[in-house]
């Protein structure tokens, strides 16, 4: 029924689920349970480095058609804050697929369903799946239904860009300086860190913001950052 549920938000009903399974099979799982199988059949580690692949060239072309009139380093930028663990994470939720990963016993004790790591990572192997059990034709739209919302909410192109390219690109404009990132605390458990970094410029202490990664804390700095070099 999870499997069911799964494919009717995917939009995508699979012709061989063994490939859906194997997609969503961690390789945690596998190191406990699927030894005797051959590597190309036991987790989803070679469909995951085939989606992410997918991704981008879905990506690429949606870009395309919806930004005309942009260069090729804009488009890339856009692309990489599209194709990126916050967001196939973001998107993995929505599709609850946290509910249908199999994990090993170690992973599932810390809570490895939530982790953006592991649900980004799934999500690439699940895309991957389509592909394989249905082709081009099949995963295109899967793609694009998926990712629509962050095209409708934002079209503007820097609502797009990295927020912390984007703060080093008007940094070394104004200043000829680039702008550091500091870890300034942690709190939480193992399984759900919070972490909190603060952007500084010449000494001087521009935001700090918060976030379940430090990668995230640092993006979110950077964008708050950004209020502020504006106004300088």
């Amino acid at each position: 029924m999870k499997l069911q549920r799964l494919q009717e938000r995917l939009g995508y009903t699979f012709g061989d689920r063994r490939i859906l399974i194997q997609s969503l099979t961690h390789k945690s799982y596998d190191h406990e349970n699927l030894q005797d199988l051959p590597l190309a059949l036991r987790d989803n580690e070679r469909l995951e480095f085939l989606g992410d692949a997918i991704l981008d060239v879905v990506i690429s072309d949606i870009l395309l058609e919806n930004f005309p009139n942009s260069h090729e380093g804009q488009l890339s930028k856009m692309r990489a804050a599209v194709v990126n663990e916050k967001t196939l994470a973001e998107i993995s939720q929505r599709l609850q697929l946290c509910e249908c990963i199999r994990l090993g016993k170690g992973e599932e004790r810390t809570h490895g369903h939530t982790k953006p790591s592991i649900l980004s990572s799934t999500f690439e192997a699940l895309i991957a799946a389509v592909y394989l059990d249905g082709g081009f034709n099949a995963v295109y739209p899967v793609v694009r239904h998926l990712v629509a919302p962050y095209f409708a909410e934002e079209q503007e192109l820097m609502a797009f860009y990295d927020h912390k390219t984007q703060l080093q690109e008007m940094a070394q404009a104004k200043w000829k300086i680039a702008p550091s990132y500091h870890l300034k605390n942690t709190e939480g458990p193992d399984h759900a860190k919070i972490f909190e970094v603060e952007v500084r410029l010449k000494g001087s202490v521009l935001a700090s913001a918060r976030g379940t990664s430090k990668k995230e804390a640092e993006q979110n700095a950077a964008r708050a950052a950004i209020q502020t070099v504006s106004t300088i």
